[in-house]
């Protein structure tokens, strides 16, 4: 168990501002409703809205957030300008996100003045947004690249003018989780919170380092939201948390997943498949050996149950999977095959999976139901068949099969290569019963020339009509799968 240094850690969401900032996204006041709430019941102990001067839909939106009353305090991103500060106070914001740039870089580049001038400012704005009844959480912009002695003395006179918090801000994720382990101490003149942009990609490591040093706020977005290379990830950083380091957070873990959803749906910012935690593959198994490890036990190769988060294992099937995983898939869906099937429902998985292909859940289930539609010992069983056809040539197959023992061989024509495969079949076996197609179907399955096709046939004999199934990547070998599934059934009703 690790000793914090603060009593407890409180979550700052920047989602509906930095995560805002994320190029291609904007939302309207409706849908940071949808979200500010969400974070607030999930736990989150502050949610800046937006900046409070960027727009009138943002003001609008600090507005109806700050009216819905929720229980997280509402803060609003401002600059050392009255204008912003009136504004925030104005509309209902709780507090202020003070920032102010203390970089070299910054002061003299962006805003052309001295350390002198920016310093005043900080005080100047800590104490007008006191006196209009505003929390003040105090940042320094581009603080990892500025002089450490002047990012103190920006925040030693802050808190002296009445800032309630400070704000470490990593602004171009230059910061190194040694680097953080000394700059963080120094700078606890007041209740000190890190914000950290993943440029290199250490956000989450900077942000923790700091959490252990004696920062007692973080700063963090859904699904690691932001402009560049996105902030600190918020559900990563929960639960690097509380599984590595034992800390309860206070979150309600088991939303996490359902609010990483709802932000990428309002934002229309896809989740990467293979992201920490609320990705497509973070708790999906496709590895013969990961799979049954998994189906034993899930802790083999899952640090935490998915259930923690509001997920669900899922076993993917494809060239990997044993038989262990496949019979657990159908097994799910309530399919029981033998030890036969399961084979060969195994093999043709691999033989789609060794295509390049992705094995679906509809992929399972149409090669299930072909597959337990074909009996071990079947009275026809096909050798060979051959078709041809093209421009110019009449469509043309021939056959070999075994009936009761002995080889047939037929062929026929037809008006294309599935109606000559068709015909030839028939045509094989007419002389053991008069077969006749009443119906054909064909489905593919998953988009795509490549997909996995799904035939269906309605086959009739003596009045008598049952329907056949055939899946396979190959349109004409799934007609003549289902043509001899379904004859065999008939043939079998005979004897």
């Amino acid at each position: 168990m690790i000793v914090l240094l603060v009593e407890r850690i409180r979550f700052f969401d920047t989602t509906l501002r930095d995560g805002e900032q994320t190029p291609g996204v904007s939302l309207s006041p409706d849908k940071k409703l949808k979200i500010a709430t969400k974070l607030s019941d999930i736990g989150v102990h502050v949610i800046e809205v937006g900046s409070a001067a960027a727009s009138e839909g943002e003001r609008q939106s600090i507005r109806i957030i700050a009216d819905a009353g929720l229980p997280a305090e509402i803060c609003t991103y401002v600059r050392a300008v009255r204008q912003d500060i009136d504004y925030a106070a104005d509309f209902g914001a709780d507090s202020v996100h003070l920032v102010v740039p203390v970089s070299d870089l910054h002061i003299e580049k962006k805003l052309r003045k001295t350390r002198e001038e920016i310093a005043r400012m900080a005080v100047e704005a800590v104490e007008y947004a006191k006196s209009r009844g505003l929390l003040v959480e105090l940042s320094g912009e581009d603080a990892s690249r500025a002089d450490q002695s002047f990012v103190r003395q920006v925040f030693s006179t802050g808190v002296e003018a009445g800032a309630d918090r400070l704000c470490f801000c990593d602004t171009v994720g230059f910061l190194t989780p040694e680097r953080t382990r000394e700059i963080i101490p120094p700078l606890r003149f007041a209740p000190l919170s890190i914000h950290c942009h993943d440029d290199f990609g250490f956000a989450l490591a900077n942000t923790v380092t700091a959490l252990l040093a004696g920062a007692s706020c973080a700063h963090a977005t859904v699904n690691g939201l932001g402009e560049r290379a996105g902030n600190t990830p918020f559900e990563e950083l929960v639960l690097n948390l509380e599984v590595l380091y034992g800390i309860n957070t206070g979150i309600k873990k088991e939303e996490i997943y359902s609010l990483a959803t709802l932000v990428s749906r309002l934002t229309g910012v896809p989740l990467p498949t293979n992201k920490a935690i609320v990705g497509e593959m973070a708790f999906t198994h496709e590895s013969g050996v990961h799979a049954h490890g998994v189906l034993r036990d899930a802790s083999t190769y899952e640090p935490i149950r998915p259930e923690i988060v509001g997920r669900k294992r899922r076993i993917m099937l494809g060239k990997h999977s044993g038989s262990a995983s496949i019979a657990a898939a159908l097994a799910e869906r309530e399919y029981h095959a033998s030890e036969t099937q399961l084979k060969e429902i195994v093999r043709r998985i691999k033989e789609i999976g060794d295509e390049g292909k992705r094995v679906t859940d509809a992929d399972l289930l149409a090669i299930a139901d072909t597959v337990l539609n074909l009996e071990c010992k079947p009275v026809l069983s096909l050798n060979q068949f051959t078709v041809v056809s093209g421009s110019n040539v009449i469509p043309t197959a021939s056959v070999i099969l075994k009936v009761k023992g002995q080889e047939i061989t037929g062929a026929s024509t037809g008006t294309g290569p599935v109606d000559a495969a068709i015909e030839a079949l028939r045509k094989s076996v007419a002389d053991v019963a008069d077969i006749r197609l009443e119906e054909y179907h064909v489905d593919a399955i998953t988009g795509g020339t490549d997909a996995l096709v799904e035939v269906t046939v309605k086959l009739s004999k003596d009045g008598e009509i049952i329907t056949s199934r055939g899946a396979r990547t190959d349109i004409i070998m799934a007609s003549v799968e289902a043509v001899i599934a379904g004859i065999n059934r008939l043939l079998r009703e005979k004897e």
